[in-house]
């Protein structure tokens, strides 16, 4: 069973309930009979059944963690053997509802972040994710999706011994028609459209290179409710007419506008490992984040596959040296290309699989 606050079709989705959703169907797959508790939203049906997978949604935003607790609790979602507890900052604590294995999955730590919701909720958020989900899940094994992620658990305070580290795979690709690489200098951006992932730095960028780059332009691919916050920050620096927002698209139309980018940008204030810096590299496109973001120093091999900038004015620097630096550019997204094929959705499977099944992984033996 896996819980998480919301599946890949909630309006929020990312990269987060993506991993959900391929672990969940390959475990599904090989015969486990899998069910994902995550929160209504709109259109969605309160349960139903897809590739093989159950969905039950119940609660909201944050009530869904209360509803988990008492389906749980009550044996509403019958036999459960174990858990994957997806920890997106805030924790469902199902080890005090259950006796069936928990598994805790982290993407990153929130730290950063909770400030967006309000100094109280803030506080609250934190104190939980901080002090008392290291404290309630002292004895239970992790799965983290890098390194960064792994040592930001230790620093809670949780046994490095139990933590296993099983990276994003590559999400099949559709068939599409690839299209020619845009004759203009071109930025494009896929990511939900809220506050953390600062598209605001990738506007301003275009903007502060709009004399040197005079025709360059940025697609944003995603939705979110941050959107009218940016399209009015568009309008306000002059832009409209070379920033394009899509929306949020299907694979095809996803991979053929990676396609077509020079570069990709990634302003995001914290990834656990950046989805979308694989599936740009895929396309041969290399990458630009911040190196402070934690997991994108994975994801991005700097001066390798992409750029890891220090602050804003470095990440414009590093979009000026792309752009303008035709062999660099087409260097680092050969280089992107090759490295995305190392990361496959089976090979994460199995390292939650093993956490599933191998006791050694509770206590002070190695998960590694």
């Amino acid at each position: 069973m896996f819980l998480n606050w919301r599946d890949q079709w909630h309006p929020e989705g990312g990269g987060s309930e993506t991993y959900l959703r391929q672990v969940a169907e390959r475990l599904a797959a090989t015969g486990h009979r899998v069910t994902t508790f995550t929160a209504r939203y709109p259109g969605s049906r309160a349960e139903e059944t897809v590739e093989g997978v159950r969905y039950v949604r119940r609660g909201l935003h944050l009530s869904v963690y209360l509803w988990a607790a008492l389906y749980l609790a009550t044996g509403r979602l019958g036999r459960v053997d174990s858990v994957v507890e997806v920890q997106n900052g805030m924790p469902f604590l199902a080890r005090l509802f259950t006796r069936a294995r928990v598994v805790v999955l982290v993407h990153h730590v929130h730290r950063e972040q909770w400030p967006v919701v309000g100094k109280v909720l803030a506080r609250i958020g934190w104190f939980m994710e901080s002090r008392v989900a290291p404290l309630v899940n002292r004895r239970a094994p992790y799965v983290a999706v890098s390194q960064i992620t792994a040592a930001e658990l230790v620093e809670l305070g949780v046994d490095a011994s139990h933590i296993r580290v099983a990276y994003n795979g590559m999400p099949p690709v559709p068939e599409f028609v690839t299209p020619p690489k845009d004759e203009h200098p071109s930025l494009v951006a896929l990511s939900r459209l809220v506050p953390h992932k600062q598209l605001e730095h990738a506007l301003r960028t275009l903007h502060e290179l709009r004399d040197e780059i005079p025709d360059a332009t940025l697609t944003i691919m995603g939705s979110g409710w941050w959107h009218d916050e940016l399209t009015a920050m568009t309008a306000e620096l002059g832009l409209v007419d070379r920033v394009r927002f899509l929306g949020h698209v299907d694979d095809s139309v996803k991979f053929a506008e990676l396609s077509r980018a020079w570069v990709h940008l990634l302003p995001s204030l914290k990834e656990g490992w950046g989805l979308s810096i694989v599936e740009a590299a895929h396309v041969g496109v290399p990458s630009i984040a911040y190196r402070s973001a934690g997991g994108v120093q994975e994801s991005i091999l700097d001066g390798v596959t992409g750029l890891l900038a220090q602050d804003e004015d470095d990440f414009t620097h590093c979009t000026r040296r792309l752009l303008q630096d035709h062999e660099l550019r087409q260097s680092m997204g050969t280089k992107a290309r090759l490295r995305s094929e190392q990361f496959t959705w089976e090979a994460t499977t199995a390292v939650v699989e093993s956490c599933l099944h191998d006791r050694a992984t509770v206590g002070a033996t190695s998960a590694r």
